[in-house]
């Protein structure tokens, strides 16, 4: 029994002694406790050179994770198994997680580099003074088209798109708002319509695309349409832009009739645990330096004014990315549909993919 007693003190000792060990290690690099930063983010969101930069910087070590949908990130974070202290959620999403109380307010305080921000992308609908959340990126939906592989035809509308000359030639992402948006828009209905009658009828129209539509995809739709396994893609303005970036026989267009002008924002959601950290966190991607570096490592379109100085001008000269007043006076900011018109968007796309099959 003694020896039991000796070897569960000496086991007790070993990993004390370790554990101790483990936290001199950390805090001699910054990493202990209030020192560590979860930061919540969309795939290949950020430059990974700025993470190590504010590590530097602030001796606070960055864990970073990714999500691929406004809901999934959601529903983590009201799960709440892991404290994130920032994450990067889109505009109607926000508006959501404000309805939920899952969001903390902002200190603008310490926040000195939000007058950095362009006053036309401040105070918005789904965040009235920003007190939730402060902007990161904005773009747009529409369409990469390669003439080339069309015969030279130009594509500018959101109905081009059901000419029965695309058959099997057009990559669609694998978006519920997106997709019937694009849609609804061809009938020149709301991005935010809640008509049933309309919602339905865009639906049916979506059905009679099918001939036309090769595959509904996830990111991979930017390798498919850059290495020209289809003509067409509808996607988001970044993806498009890195689609450019590769192949340059590809275009970018908004359509005639309009589509979504959409905002992405970092927020502190409520089960932050580094709150301190979060701020710093979010004013340092706000520098104008910094900004115009992550902007052209992510390719959308930057809300930040003060950034546009360090930003080549094939990037902010460039219309298809920062449109002109009337093109952006035709688009729509995503708003939150509730959860009934929700379902509803979700299930008619649903309906239209269970069709193609």
């Amino acid at each position: 029994m003694k020896g039991l007693i000796r070897g569960l003190a000496a086991a007790f000792i070993l990993s004390a002694v370790l554990m101790l060990v483990v936290h001199q290690v950390n805090s001699s690099r910054g990493y202990a406790g209030g020192n560590t930063l979860t930061v919540y983010n969309w795939g290949d969101y950020i430059d990974a050179d700025l993470i190590d930069k504010f590590e530097k910087e602030t001796g606070i070590k960055v864990i970073y994770e990714t999500f691929d949908s406004n809901e999934a990130m959601m529903t983590k974070i009201e799960q709440g198994g892991t404290n994130y202290d920032v994450a990067i959620p889109s505009e109607y999403m926000i508006d959501k997680m404000k309805e939920e109380n899952l969001l903390l307010p902002i200190d603008h305080s310490k926040i000195s580099n939000l007058k950095n921000i362009d006053d036309r992308y401040l105070n918005l609908s789904f965040d009235p003074d920003n007190k939730y959340s402060i902007p990161y990126f904005w773009g747009t939906v529409g369409i990469v088209y390669n003439p080339k592989m069309l015969g030279g035809k130009k594509i500018t509308s959101w109905n081009d798109l059901w000419d029965s000359d695309l058959k099997n030639q057009i990559m669609l992402i694998d978006g519920a708002r997106e997709i019937m948006g694009m849609s609804l828009n061809s009938l020149h209905y709301s991005l935010n319509d809640k008509d049933h009658d309309h919602l339905r009828e865009a639906k049916e129209k979506l059905d009679t695309l099918t001939p036309n539509v090769k595959a509904i995809v996830g990111d991979e739709i930017r390798m498919l349409v850059e290495n020209e396994e289809a003509a067409i893609g509808v996607l988001w303005s970044g993806m498009a832009a890195e689609v450019m970036w590769e192949n340059e026989d590809v275009e970018y267009v908004v359509p005639e009739e309009g589509s979504n002008l959409w905002f992405d924002n970092m927020v502190i959601p409520k089960t932050a645990k580094n709150i301190d950290g979060a701020h710093k966190f979010i004013n340092f991607m706000l520098d104008a330096k910094n900004a115009a570096q992550n902007t052209e490592y992510v390719g959308y379109s930057t809300p930040n004014k003060a950034a546009m100085k360090y930003l080549p001008e094939e990037i902010i000269g460039d219309k298809r990315f920062y449109l002109d007043e009337e093109m952006i006076s035709k688009l729509e900011v995503y708003e939150n549909l509730g959860q009934r018109s929700l379902a509803e968007y979700n299930d008619l796309f649903l309906e239209f993919k269970m069709h193609r099959k």
